[in-house]
């Protein structure tokens, strides 16, 4: 059926299909977006969420307190050496001076302490040093700062 008004013929034609079901699933969606996350509706709030991940931080055990159990032994620390030589050398050199990683011998950025460099191989840390936790795993990465360790105390002559 066609009008006309003011010389102005209209047609009668029908919105495509698609636009009509996703209509439908906008509004379908908002629905569930207010249900779930309107407080007052849901009970749900970031603050919950927050509280949750702080509560669960605090039940972890703090096993990184302890220094290393390598310390001080020099066939440990000629493990480490193989180790680092085949994980660590291409960034840090083979004399621990740096290249594309930071120089080992010199003051480290986080921290002299064994939780602090532990935490930094396995964990990783933002701007270029990955995570070495799945790779090396918790003793291997111990043997790797005990070799650290006795070239730094060496004087850096490896």
């Amino acid at each position: 059926m066609t009008e006309t008004y003011d010389d102005i013929k209209e047609l009668d034609s029908k919105p495509p299909k698609g636009w009509f079901l996703f209509f439908i699933g906008v509004i379908i969606w908002g629905v569930y977006y207010i249900l779930s996350f309107t407080p007052g509706i849901s009970g749900w709030t970031q603050t919950k969420e927050i509280q949750l991940q702080a509560a669960k931080a605090a039940e972890a055990p703090k096993e990184l307190s302890k220094g290393n159990p390598y310390a001080g032994d020099p066939k440990v620390a000629a493990e480490g050496a193989v180790i680092f030589k085949d994980n660590c050398a291409v960034c840090h050199g083979e004399d621990l001076k740096g290249g594309v990683g930071p120089n080992l011998t010199a003051a480290l950025k986080y921290g002299e302490t064994d939780d602090v460099k532990f935490e930094t191989v396995s964990k990783g840390r933002p701007g270029g040093m990955p995570s070495f936790e799945q790779q090396l795993g918790k003793d291997r990465i111990w043997k790797v700062l005990s070799y650290v360790d006795s070239i730094r105390q060496k004087g850096a002559k490896p």
